[in-house]
């Protein structure tokens, strides 16, 4: 959640920035806001909204020129989304800006304590509290911004990533991080500052991310001073080669990300398991898994900890490690588990899936497990990012970027990944035949054609979400494997189009659910021949005899729900367990083309953020 963008150099920055807040959009945000240097003053600009809104306001109100600036994005905590609230914020002086994602635990009793001390307060936001609690120290200790910094934020609680200019200062940017990603770009002669690499690929492939706990000072003409916040102590910063490019962050004739996401399953899939499938040798290659193949077969059990799609994808590997490896696994929201006082020992392996790598419930629920001795293995995509930084081993999903905040390839790579691991385990544990191994290879790399032809019943799909968008209600009704997808399907549905929506296994229709249904009641329902069929038929006919409105998601040629239901979008057959990675997809385009005709913003729905580094 919200964006940080920042540039000191030889270009003008302004332009910099204002691209980068618009490449962080997909996080999520309801204000945005600028700080340029010009040499002389320090203009700062803000407003509720969009980034197009500060353009606009920028355009009229402030001098854009300046080798120095900064940029926020904000999703609000701590106040309204409103001007006020928006970021930057000065410091009382006006000598100090800041731009912080994060929350401030304690940020009411510092806010009292600077109270007495003679600061006042124009917003609501933990933001401002931090900025004057930096400028005091800086007054009252005598020290540089850098030190002002350190000392300020070893007096606060929560989490943070900030970026803080002194315009007495003006060839320096200090920035810090704890539990909320943040990225340094080196050029030449020029830093670019950013929540991720995307505001500053197209400028240099080097980057740096701070651990957390982690402060450096950005100065003109010098290079990156990175200390620990704790002790002071150097760090020698680790200058990574980015490997995203343009074009993976831009739309390719795609009116919305989310439908290019979708159409790029194929690819991803395929990028997922390349080097590390070969269907006819017989081989998973996975070093993560070979490096620790002993304390997976030792493990007593396997925790999956995951939030929102990946825990769905959690839920389709709860199947197919347990049916084909044997191993027993508990699904567990990471918010809840970090709080619940979990039992885990050293015989636990603990399997973390998180699209962004930085979503903050699961690093906590990782380093929970960590601190009772399990072993923690990270299913994520972004390279170098906390989860992958945090756990001791894992394996990346290879997705390429994700822009849209509603995840597709996301949900489809880590199932591919998960799946991959049973596999490997399943083969190592002999708990599968040499021919059911190979079999199943052979479907997995069959897959990324079959998601080709289930994307081509796009056109029928669209014609259905016609029908349906004015929908007040919608259930989704899934058995086995295709329960998790039952779930994600109902919640693409609420997160773009806004229509509420339930995902049930199908046998607990009549525990409750059967009393919603009528006639104006829309259900989907995945009966693919593989996988409990004739109870999900049966399931079909109650449904019917309520006069409620079917979709069902079958196997290609089926007949029986034909007759039953009154649409039907057809998958092509694959075997049960990867069956979640074809019946997916009519459900991720029938949600993408109802909120589309409903006119929703597809890309950056209201109140969600693509990354969500707070609680």
């Amino acid at each position: 959640m919200c964006g940080i963008v920042g540039y000191i150099g030889h270009r003008q920055a302004y332009p910099i920035v204002i691209q980068g807040l618009k490449r962080l959009e997909y996080r999520g945000y309801d204000s945005a806001g600028v700080a340029i240097f010009d040499g002389t003053n320090l203009n700062v600009c803000k407003t509720k909204g969009k980034v197009a809104d500060l353009e606009k306001r920028v355009a009229q109100d402030i001098n854009t020129n300046g080798t120095i600036a900064i940029g926020h994005t904000r999703w609000a905590t701590h106040g309204v989304p409103n001007d006020v609230n928006a970021h930057p914020h000065y410091s009382n002086s006006g000598d100090l800006v800041i731009i912080h994602n994060g929350i401030i635990e304690n940020y009411d009793s510092l806010r009292k304590e600077l109270t007495t001390r003679g600061y006042t307060f124009k917003s609501e936001t933990d933001t401002e509290v931090l900025i004057n609690l930096i400028e005091d120290v800086k007054i009252k200790e005598n020290v540089k911004l850098g030190k002002a910094v350190q000392i300020a934020l070893n007096q606060v609680i929560g989490a943070y990533a900030i970026a803080v200019f002194d315009k007495n200062k003006p060839d320096e940017i200090v920035i810090a991080r704890l539990g909320s990603p943040l990225a340094v770009g080196i050029g030449e002669d020029e830093f670019f500052i950013a929540s991720d690499a995307s505001p500053f690929i197209e400028y240099t492939k080097n980057a740096v991310y701070l651990e957390d706990e982690e402060m450096a000072i950005i100065r003109l003409g010098k290079s990156m001073k990175v200390r620990k916040i704790k002790d002071d102590s150097l760090v020698v910063p680790y200058i990574q080669e980015l490997q995203m490019n343009l074009e993976q962050i831009e739309k390719g004739g795609y009116p919305h990300f989310m439908l290019k996401e979708i159409f790029e399953q194929p690819n991803a899939i395929r990028d997922t398991y390349r080097g590390r499938l070969l269907a006819k040798e017989g081989i998973i290659r996975m070093a993560g898994i070979n490096d620790n193949i002993e304390r997976f077969m030792n493990a007593n059990r396997i925790i999956i900890v995951a939030c929102g799609t990946s825990w769905h994808a959690g839920l389709v590997a709860e199947y197919i490690f347990e049916d084909l490896a044997r191993i027993p696994v508990e699904v567990e929201y990471a918010s809840e588990f970090r709080y619940r006082n979990p039992v885990i020992s050293d015989k636990d392996v603990v399997i973390a899936i998180s699209q962004s790598g930085e979503t903050a419930d699961t690093l906590a629920a990782i380093k929970l497990a960590k601190s009772h001795g399990a072993f923690v293995f990270g299913v994520c995509n972004v390279v170098g990012s906390s989860i992958a930084r945090e756990t001791h081993a894992g394996a990346y999903t290879h997705a390429g970027p994700e822009i849209g905040v509603a995840s597709t390839k996301a949900f489809t790579t880590q199932i591919t990944v998960l799946t991959l691991i049973a596999l490997k385990l399943a083969k190592h544990k002999g708990t599968i035949s040499n021919s059911d191994f190979h079999y199943h290879l052979q479907e997995l790399e069959l897959i990324p054609e079959k998601v080709e032809k289930a994307l081509q019943s796009d056109a029928h799909i669209k014609e259905v979400a016609a029908i349906y968008k004015n929908a007040k209600n919608c259930l989704y009704l899934g058995r086995g494997y295709n329960f998790p997808v039952a779930l994600e399907g109902a919640l693409k549905l609420k997160e773009i189009s806004y229509i509420h929506a339930e995902g049930y296994p199908a046998a607990e229709m009549k525990h409750g659910p059967i009393a919603l249904i009528d006639e104006q009641m829309p259900i989907v329902v995945i009966a693919t021949k593989k996988g409990h069929y004739e109870k999900v038929v049966s399931n079909i006919e109650e449904i019917r005899a309520r006069k409620g409105k079917i979709i069902g998601i079958v196997t290609e040629g089926d007949t029986n729900v034909k007759q039953l239901a009154d649409h039907v979008i057809e998958v092509p057959e694959t075997l049960e367990s990867l069956s979640p990675l074809l019946t997916t997809i009519p459900l991720q385009l029938l949600s993408y083309h109802i909120a589309v005709m409903l006119g929703r913003d597809v890309d950056q729905p209201r109140n969600l953020a693509k990354s969500v580094t707070v609680e």
